[in-house]
């Protein structure tokens, strides 16, 4: 099975044997009335020039591997995989990797009249809808849609019915977004984070404990753990946690490979605390889910 973070490293790999400069590609996977859905790689890196971009709707887009920073007139933010970058219509915007190279985005795409009429049909009432931030950290109430868009995007992408899961994540951000702010943080602080975050997605399996991953980001424990939380949302345990049990759910769609061998495979050393995370997390048991999954519905 090729993972997304292989799909992204295939791509570095190819720019690094032809000599091409970092570009963002973008595929599309699905459309219809009003929103469309796209899988963007890019390779851009530190050297690479940044170019100012402008959102045509309203975007949601999901990082599942990588990561970089996305700055707009409203703050700068890191975002990392299970991170939901967030556009408004006419919103420039910048995305860089400062702090390493490449990333990958399952992208969600609104036109304006689509995402009203959504955001009506929720109960907004503050007139017309906006993202009050640029972007939400890695939450539980995200995790099962991200896992199922994650498992759509490295097998066959006409099986999943993207339709409703571009109006089930629309709603959740649309609910969950009251009081989200734009964090700020020295660029020192988040390199640091980020080394660490890309080293998190590059060895989920490895036993990774806060001493390690501070020593990594050259930071003491007390002001390594403020820093990591405040750029990702998450502590250090919580993030790893939640990518791991993504990883699991994507796993437990595409592959047929017993359920503990999955839950070692992803790092988790005991079954009986992956199946109590798991269902905490995606509100079914590891074989439940596999059951769910194998309808494809969402």
């Amino acid at each position: 099975m090729a993972t997304v973070r292989e799909g992204l490293d295939q791509a570095l790999s190819r720019r690094h044997q032809l000599g091409l400069t970092g570009q963002a590609t973008a595929r599309k996977i699905a459309q219809g009335p009003g929103w469309s859905v796209s899988d963007v790689v890019c390779t851009s890196g530190p050297r690479d020039r940044v170019f100012e971009e402008q959102h045509a709707g309203f975007s949601i887009a999901t990082v599942v591997a990588g990561t970089f920073q996305y700055r707009s007139g409203c703050g700068c933010e890191l975002m990392a995989p299970g991170s939901l970058l967030l556009g408004n219509p006419g919103q420039r915007f910048e995305c860089s990797h400062e702090h390493g190279q490449g990333d990958r985005c399952i992208s969600f795409h609104y036109a304006p009249e689509c995402f009203e009429s959504l955001a009506a049909d929720c109960g907004w009432r503050g007139g017309w809808p906006v993202f009050r931030a640029l972007r939400f950290p890695a939450a539980r109430e995200f995790s099962l849609l991200i896992a199922r868009a994650c498992a759509g995007l490295t097998s066959d992408a006409a099986a999943l019915d993207w339709e409703t899961l571009a109006i089930r994540l629309a709603e959740r951000v649309i609910h969950a977004q009251g009081d989200m702010r734009t964090s700020a943080a020295p660029s020192s602080a988040v390199a640091r984070v980020t080394r660490v975050v890309r080293s998190i997605e590059q060895h989920m399996d490895a036993s990774l404990d806060l001493r390690t991953l501070a020593e990594q980001a050259g930071l003491s424990i007390y002001h390594f753990l403020r820093t990591f939380e405040r750029l990702t949302g998450l502590t250090p345990h919580q993030y790893l946690l939640r990518l791991r049990l993504r990883e699991a759910a994507t796993r437990l769609t595409l592959l047929s490979s017993k359920i503990v061998d999955i839950a070692l495979d992803c790092g988790f050393s005991d079954i009986s605390n992956f199946n109590r995370a798991f269902r905490k997390e995606f509100g079914a048991s590891p074989r439940e889910y596999r059951s769910r999954a194998q309808v494809r519905t969402v």
